[in-house]
């Protein structure tokens, strides 16, 4: 049985990891969110770590996700994207715990028209971007064993997203604008919860950084005429270019990422994430 630590399990990644930890017998899972263990603290940290059982695994789902208050809220993104994983990192060494971080496809700058590999150099042009990406340095430099997951566009029917987003607008909406030059793989939650309980129950050795997202490429216009028809919702929707929806982030004009090398390492292949959002609007 292997001890597994999950930070910030109240979000959706979290909460997807608890729907199928049953899958999983050989893991002991203990979840905490901030009230319990805020990662920002280094003493708070080491002290949670000396006061339970040794941990196997760390996996870090707390994160720092409002985009557009992360151009205002800086210092606020870079503790929590940032500074927290640094300190899971010194303090996994210190306790020979393998850390599995969570990263994002906006640690690139979207200028590439084909899907983004693990070599590809990132170039973030938000500071949410720059706040994983520091998040992800940190660890690569402190921790020899661990495992950054960059995925894309992540919902689910938990916590805020997206889908969450447009079904809640359609209440008091018959007509929503969505922009339509803005492309991605919408990722099902539920399946990068998967993968990364694959990982830690198999216990593989295979560390380093991989990219991870549903198969297939679409707007968000798209992804939102998809949520409404499954829901069979009769909402008017109106495909608009990024400029003629200001927001305070820049986002990344299309970041696709290629998930070969999971694929080939963890012998998976990622559903397709219309498949996926039909299987999860059926459940």
């Amino acid at each position: 049985m292997m001890n597994v630590l999950v930070t910030g399990s109240n979000g959706q990644l979290g909460n997807c990891i608890k729907a199928i930890e049953k899958q999983y017998d050989n893991l002991n899972i203990i979840y905490t969110d901030y009230q319990e263990l805020d990662i920002c603290d280094l003493s708070q940290v080491e002290a949670f770590f000396k006061a339970n059982p040794s941990f196997d695994y760390c996996i870090n789902c707390a994160a720092y996700t409002a985009v557009d208050k992360a151009e205002t809220e800086v210092d606020k993104a870079f503790q929590i994207n940032a500074l927290g994983p640094k300190n899971l990192a010194l303090v996994c060494k210190e306790n020979d715990t393998i850390l599995i971080q969570i990263s994002t496809d906006f640690v690139f700058d979207g200028q590439k028209t084909d899907p983004y590999t693990e070599s590809d150099i990132p170039k973030p042009i938000s500071v949410y971007g720059a706040s994983k990406l520091k998040g992800e340095a940190e660890i690569q430099e402190i921790l020899e064993h661990h495992f950054i997951i960059r995925t894309s566009w992540l919902y689910s029917e938990h916590g805020a997203n997206f889908m969450k987003t447009m079904l809640r607008l359609a209440e008091t909406r018959d007509e929503i604008s969505v922009v339509s030059d803005q492309i991605g793989s919408p990722t099902y939650a539920g399946d990068l919860a998967d993968l990364i309980l694959q990982i830690t129950s198999s216990n593989t050795k295979s560390f380093g950084l991989y990219h991870y997202s549903n198969e297939g490429a679409v707007s968000w216009y798209d992804f939102a005429k998809a949520i409404f028809e499954s829901h069979n919702l009769p909402v008017s929707l109106i495909p608009i270019l990024s400029h003629q929806y200001p927001v305070a982030a820049n986002r990344p004009k299309s970041s696709v990422l290629d998930t070969e090398k999971a694929e080939k390492e963890f012998n998976i292949h990622p559903p397709n994430w219309q498949i996926s959002l039909k299987k999860l609007i059926e459940n």
